[in-house]
């Protein structure tokens, strides 16, 4: 019997949301194969296409056209009764609705919380900050307030440092918001009425993200790991022509062969961490290549090293 690899076909969701978590919890169900209808003010669209984000930096655009590109896109104008009535149909005809609405917005469109609880199953998910925390949070905020930072900033003394090189606690919150929001779907199935779920950006970023360092390590002032450079088997490299390669030759096989195709000649074992010797020693050998150079030595290698 052949599979069908798109099981929410049969279900339409109503993204009102903007940004990033939103967006993403909506592009994962609609990849999924959810019909996604995405919402949006004729004048402020989405910030990443039209507001700050996108004025200050262009990349924001990239982002909201992958994120949005699979959705029927809908625009509306808010104040007109016409499309409030447009609007308040294609909500109450959704299987789930993304909520990114102001509670103003929402009175003036009649899809509040009290609107929306109808004899149906359905699903009215909003993606918020925090359940305790009052004030204002981006990704960074979350990622500070939940004492992970601290662990990127470990061993660190530079007076300005770079964040971590994508948003991970705003893609892990969109991808939590997909998950509950079919959690909460079957629910509604059994129970024949909507369900209301609330998911928070900081409690989100602990239990997920958290799990990486957990308590006992901080406790004991643990900060590096495989995955954050403690072992030099796992790590980037600089070539000779100032490009990188990422080394993880972790298992025995794939270190052993490493080291004969860059003939590194040592006793020292791979996860040997208590100085920088054996790192040295690898960063020595690489540097003796061109990125050119590199990518002929392991093309029929099998050694877990890539090119960046």
């Amino acid at each position: 019997m052949k599979m069908n690899n798109k099981p929410l076909s049969d279900m339409t969701i109503i993204d009102l949301s903007h940004r990033l978590p939103g967006p993403l919890c909506g592009k994962i169900l609609s990849d999924l194969g959810a019909k996604v209808i995405k919402i949006e003010d004729h004048i402020f669209k989405d910030p990443f296409l039209s507001g700050l984000f996108a004025q200050f930096d262009k990349s924001f655009v990239s982002w909201y056209e992958n994120l949005n590109n699979n959705k029927n896109i809908q625009r509306f104008d808010f104040k007109s009764a016409a499309d409030q009535a447009k609007i308040h149909e294609l909500v109450f005809s959704a299987d789930a609705v993304i909520m990114g609405l102001p509670n103003k917005t929402r009175e003036k469109l009649k899809i509040t919380d009290q609107d929306l609880s109808l004899k149906k199953p359905m699903v009215v998910i909003e993606l918020l900050a925090s359940e305790t925390e009052k004030k204002s949070m981006h990704d960074l905020n979350a990622l500070a307030i939940t004492g992970l930072l601290s662990l990127y900033v470990a061993d660190k003394n530079d007076k300005i440092i770079d964040p971590p090189f994508l948003p991970i606690a705003g893609i892990s919150y969109g991808h939590k918001a997909a998950t509950d929001l079919l959690a909460a779907y079957i629910r509604a199935l059994k129970e024949n009425q909507t369900q209301f779920v609330r998911t928070y950006l900081d409690q989100v970023t602990k239990d997920i993200l958290g799990i990486f360092w957990p308590e006992q390590d901080r406790q004991e002032g643990r900060s590096k790991f495989l995955h954050n450079g403690s072992y030099p088997c796992y790590s980037l490299y600089q070539t000779k022509d100032e490009k990188y390669v990422a080394l993880a030759a972790v298992e025995e096989k794939f270190w052993l062969r490493f080291c004969e195709v860059f003939k590194i000649n040592s006793s020292l074992d791979r996860f040997h961490n208590l100085d920088r010797t054996l790192f040295n020693l690898i960063s020595k050998e690489i540097q003796k290549y061109s990125i050119d150079q590199i990518k002929e030595l392991v093309a029929q290698e099998d050694i877990c090293l890539s090119i960046i």
